[in-house]
């Protein structure tokens, strides 16, 4: 592994893109001791100038002057169009940068596979940021299943039945291209649940899904998707996405075993049942499990930045070399991507289709 600077010093982080989950990315880095914001390259020069004053950070006018010696950068974080993810990513990667890249890692696992491959190359840091896994309640989950209490998993279920204004889409024009969003309902707003079914279930053979734009006419992908999935372990599932439930509905996970079952809304354990009772049940369904990530089921700017605050912290450890825990690597990362893939090519074909991912 190649670092620029191993210490236990603050990281100096340069911030691709300028929209509104870059402002999640630099409240974040202003709750972290072990980072600061050094430089803002976007499009937009205004709001990156609204983003770096407060921080004391450069704007650059271009990505090369971001990635320069002078600025000091050692990471790159990238909030840019999902489409342009790797149009950052792949140049801060070459010039020895540790990347850091908002969800989804890219929009295809080709391009995915090329940013990974040129980490490697690169002998850097390549991770994809999904803060719902820091939640209280999905660690929770995830404990109880590596503890054997679910059984059999015998079948989990994602709903992510959010609403967006027409206003969303109309305020950013990237936002329901195939081009720069790579998907509508299930790549944008999905990729969050659909990440956490296979990080609790463990990967995902098959998917069969149908999908249609049936509310907002204006995009070029679907708003509204419906899938059924086969898991590796034999466990079946099913993911429902979509940004046209009005008012919105809080995302929610349903993971059901032979001896188990729990249901996770946005961070909060709603339902926790077992054949084997424990003591510390009764605590777990109080509601002390729970509740630090929220999520934008009706407002975006309504997403919590604290596992974003958590993931770029871990992301810091690890570029100083003292842990990895809780950093997602471009594979585990590109799961995510393939899954999505894999429910797209269903959609087209009519059939189910096999999940597909070497990277």
């Amino acid at each position: 592994m190649k670092h620029q600077s191993v210490s236990d010093k603050t990281v100096r982080f340069g911030l691709i893109g300028s929209g509104g989950i870059a402002g999640v990315h630099v409240e974040a880095l202003a709750r972290i001791p072990a980072a600061r914001l050094a430089a803002i390259h976007s499009p937009d020069v205004k709001r990156a100038r609204e983003l770096a004053e407060p921080a004391g950070a450069r704007v650059c006018a271009t990505l090369g002057e971001l990635l320069a010696a002078e600025t000091g950068v050692e990471a790159v974080l990238i909030a840019s169009p999902s489409g342009l993810h790797a149009e950052g990513a792949l140049p801060s990667l070459r010039a020895g940068k540790h990347v850091l890249c908002e969800k989804p890692l890219e929009i295809t696992t080709e391009r995915v596979a090329g940013m990974i491959a040129e980490a490697r190359r690169s002998g850097v840091l390549l991770a994809g940021l999904l803060p719902l896994r820091c939640g209280a309640g999905a660690r929770q989950i995830r404990r109880a299943i590596e503890a054997g209490r679910f059984g059999k998993l015998t079948f989990l279920s994602a709903r992510i039945k959010w609403w967006r204004e027409p206003a969303y889409y109309a305020g950013s024009p990237w936002r329901g291209t195939r081009a720069l969003d790579g998907g509508g309902a299930l790549m944008n707003q999905g990729i969050h649940a659909v990440d956490l079914l296979q990080w609790l279930g463990g990967p995902v053979r098959e998917v069969w899904a149908f999908s249609d734009r049936l509310v907002h006419a204006g995009i070029e992908v679907e708003d509204t998707l419906a899938a059924g999935l086969r898991f590796e372990n034999g466990a079946l599932g099913t993911i429902e996405a979509a940004t046209t439930c009005y008012p919105g509905l809080d995302l929610s996970l349903e993971i059901s075993g032979e001896r188990g079952t729990a249901i996770l809304v946005n961070d909060r354990i709603e339902c926790w049942r077992f054949a084997d009772e424990r003591p510390e049940d009764e605590r777990i369904r109080s509601g002390e499990a729970g509740g630090e990530i929220r999520g934008g089921s009706a407002d975006p700017k309504a997403i919590s930045c604290e596992g974003h605050r958590q993931q770029i912290a871990a992301f810091c450890e690890a570029i100083q070399g003292s842990s990895r825990e809780g950093v997602i690597d471009g594979r585990e990362a590109g799961a995510a991507v393939a899954i999505i893939e894999a429910a797209y090519r269903s959609t087209a074909s009519g059939r189910a289709e096999r999940v597909t991912f070497f990277a």
